[in-house]
């Protein structure tokens, strides 16, 4: 192919919330080549077309593709599913048909619907009040214990015959049920002894959208906004309904429609109308719609000279805006408040507290059930000159003020969606207030839709950490279940990055991360390695050799990622704005904590931010034994060092290399990953279709560059300090 040279020139508006923009150079495509030329993102879609792609994927059904099974499969399974028997009421609409269009699929064979089991092979689905058989199979002690999401999958004889039977108290119960015996067809699991009993472990499992109401989303790297506000409420993209299959097949049972930086309009009744008609499409999943709210909303579109949530009349206004709200969407899930952050307003502007905020609002949806989920990302520098700092000192003597409809909603980390992060020390600080953990699915900091980056093991070293709260195994898993403190109201939130691109996410490996969210939101006792594998076998292939190499490539590929950019507990490299590559000399002419430098401290003397107690004291956040582990460098782990430790160059890790050599070793190990994967994926050439293998490829050489760019940028900044010592040290 000849070069091409495009200049894309930035945006002249919101260009920060965006990804950079390059000139775009697209070479000829080579696959032995260790570093490939290619075009960088805003030309991706050209070399598609202009590369050629037969007949193939393009990622638009993402892990739900029901691909006929192979004949060995076939064997297993046709003989154990062969009609289903479940009710033809409208509550089981939605299941029905997903379960008959799926089986037909997977199992390429007719599957009937009848009223009762007439051979062996039935599946039966139901709740014991629509079908009498569930009760003879089911106790009421085993139902009980289900609540409203559960269910029970289990092979049983009924009438003499061999049946499947699916459980549960609500058609939602069947629903996830009918998901998990699909994933296990697609999968391979076998279905002839089973005694499955299954309830989600967080009871609210949002996705969060930072979707703006003009179509654009912050940080998003997908697209536009998948909701049409134009459009609604007359016209209902169908991509709502693949919206909602995907989120209720891993058990997603709500979603936030607009960002968190909100506009007050989303309050008008114009808004509300057209927010019903996409609740509408998403309830028969069981999907609850959620609103970001502006805190100034009474003035700005109520007419009212002030927001003081102590003020009767703005209460009063809060409380006919949710009436309002509830009379258009009768399961409207609650409000979600970032406050007094980044430029959004809060009750501080009117001397009130978080909790008043938080409570108002509280109030206002108690009679509904609905909630609020208020946000602990604040950073107020006057309260401690130490970011990390800032959320816990705010938020800690608020414990036990809060309404118990609401929950505080906090990030995995101190900072924000670092590439590693020691888990946020409100975590087990609030034991009178439920916590709601906010994890972020779209890769702001870990690359974006460019780099593939399976977050499900960072996901699990924060829920598997102990916070040693009320003694060891005090998990930040368990706190956010509520089972830490006896909550019943819990949650876990997903900063999503879905878009209107095909294939959803950008990156086709992007959808694991939204995937894997999902199943941890469910049971975060699951393996990385479990989910990793789940997802591989039904977004690309069944054969185990190519599923292997697949999760080779995703199992290290976080790892490599804090290696090629923020390795020992360094955080925020990025460049300003967009976040995408490194500037670590970064300096910010108006907020000290939004400079790399101030993160880093790199200097003659060494590198790091000293947060130990001879430092700022943020260890003293912790809990014991973290508090004494992580104060002591020598105690410390590497991961964390020096996000707790400004250390000499010289300092030697128990590895026996010093800092200087342990950086240089970790950045080159993300680069050598990098390469692994990208000769892993080559190897594939032909086991995966041409049009998202090509994808794939592309993204992966550009990964490459950016993880060369990366160690290139940090240890050329890095060695004008620690070279020098070096030097010194080899003369001497």
């Amino acid at each position: 192919m000849a070069n091409l040279i495009f200049n894309v020139k930035p945006k002249t508006k919101g260009s920060v919330k965006n990804r950079p923009f390059f000139f775009v150079q697209i070479n000829r495509f080579d696959r032995k080549k260790k570093i490939r030329n290619s075009c960088l993102h805003p030309a991706l879609f050209l070399v598609a077309l202009l590369a050629g792609t037969a007949h193939s994927e393009n990622g638009s059904r993402l892990w739900l593709r029901y691909v006929p099974l192979e004949d060995t499969a076939l064997t297993m399974y046709r003989g154990r599913i062969t009609q289903v028997v479940i009710p033809k009421t409208q509550p089981f609409t939605t299941v029905r048909e997903e379960l008959i269009s799926a089986l037909r699929t997977l199992l390429a064979k007719e599957i009937s619907v009848v009223s009762s089991p007439s051979q062996d092979g039935a599946l039966i689905a139901g709740t014991p009040d629509t079908c009498p058989l569930i009760s003879s199979s089911v106790t009421a002690s085993e139902l009980e214990a289900l609540g409203d999401e559960g269910f029970v999958l289990r092979s049983t004889t009924l009438n003499g015959y061999s049946v499947t039977l699916l459980a549960g108290n609500t058609p939602r119960g069947i629903l996830y049920g009918a998901f998990c015996l699909l994933r296990f067809i697609q999968t391979g699991h076998s279905i002839d002894i089973f005694d499955l009993h299954q309830k989600p472990k967080i009871q609210k499992r949002l996705l969060n959208h930072w979707d703006n109401l003009d179509g654009s989303v912050e940080r998003g790297y997908a697209g536009r906004s998948i909701w049409n506000w134009n459009d609604l409420p007359k016209k209902i993209d169908p991509r709502y309904k693949d919206y909602a299959r995907a989120n209720a097949s891993i058990g997603i049972n709500g979603t936030v429609l607009n960002n968190v930086n909100a506009q007050a309009q989303i309050l008008t009744t114009e808004y509300i109308r057209k927010a019903a008609s996409a609740a509408e499409a998403l309830r028969p999943w069981g999907i609850q719609i959620y609103f970001s709210v502006k805190f100034t909303a009474p003035v700005e579109i109520g007419g009212l000279a002030t927001s003081d949530p102590l003020d009767p009349g703005v209460q009063l206004w809060w409380i006919e805006k949710a009436k309002e709200i509830y009379s258009h969407i009768p399961d409207f899930g609650g409000f979600l408040v970032k406050a007094y952050s980044e430029g959004q307003p809060g009750p501080q502007i009117y001397g009130r507290s978080h909790a008043d905020g938080a409570n108002m609002l509280a109030k206002a949806v108690a009679p509904f059930g609905g909630i609020v989920m208020w946000r602990s990302f604040v950073y107020d520098l006057s309260i401690d000159t130490d970011r990390t700092k800032c959320a816990f000192l705010e938020f800690v003597p608020l414990d036990g003020k809060f309404a118990p409809n609401v929950l505080v909603q906090t990030k995995n980390g101190p900072v924000d969606f670092q590439p590693r992060e020691p888990f946020n020390p409100l975590f087990g600080s609030m034991p009178a207030t439920p916590l709601m953990l906010e994890l972020q699915i779209t890769q702001e900091y870990t690359g974006q839709a460019q780099h593939l980056v399976y977050l499900a093991p960072q996901w699990k070293e924060v829920l598997d950490s102990d916070t040693y709260a009320k003694g060891p195994g005090t998990t930040v898993a368990k706190i956010v279940d509520g089972s830490a403190e006896g909550y019943l109201l819990s949650g876990i939130a997903g900063v999503c990055g879905i878009g209107t691109e095909k294939n959803w996410t950008g990156h086709h490996f992007s959808q694991a991360n939204w995937y894997a969210f999902g199943r941890l939101a469910w049971d975060y006792t699951l393996s990385s390695e479990q989910i990793a594998e789940e997802w591989i076998r039904m977004t690309w292939s069944g054969d185990q050799k190519t599923v292997n190499q697949i999760k080779k490539m995703m199992s290290g590929s976080w790892e490599a990622c804090v290696d090629y950019m923020t390795p020992l507990g360094l955080h925020h490299l990025m460049a300003e704005g967009h976040h995408y590559g490194p500037q670590p000399n970064f300096v910010h002419p108006v907020r000290e904590d939004w400079s790399s430098t101030y993160y880093h401290k790199a200097d003659s003397g060494g590198i790091g931010f000293n947060r130990s107690s001879a430092g700022t004291n943020a260890v003293g956040q912790y809990f014991p034994p973290l508090r004494q582990l992580w104060d002591d460098p020598q105690t410390c782990p590497e991961i964390y060092l020096l996000w707790f430790h400004h250390l000499p160059w010289d300092h030697r890790l128990g590895s026996g290399l010093t800092i200087w050599q342990a950086l240089q070793a970790h950045y080159q190990r993300g680069v050598d990953y990098v390469q692994f994967m990208q000769d892993t994926w080559d190897a594939l050439d032909g086991k995966i279709d041409k049009q998202r293998y090509e994808h794939v490829c592309q993204l992966l050489t550009m990964q490459l560059k950016n993880a060369i760019q990366w160690r290139d940028t940090c240890l050329n900044y890095f060695g004008g300090f620690a070279n020098p010592i070096a030097k010194k040290q080899t003369d001497n």
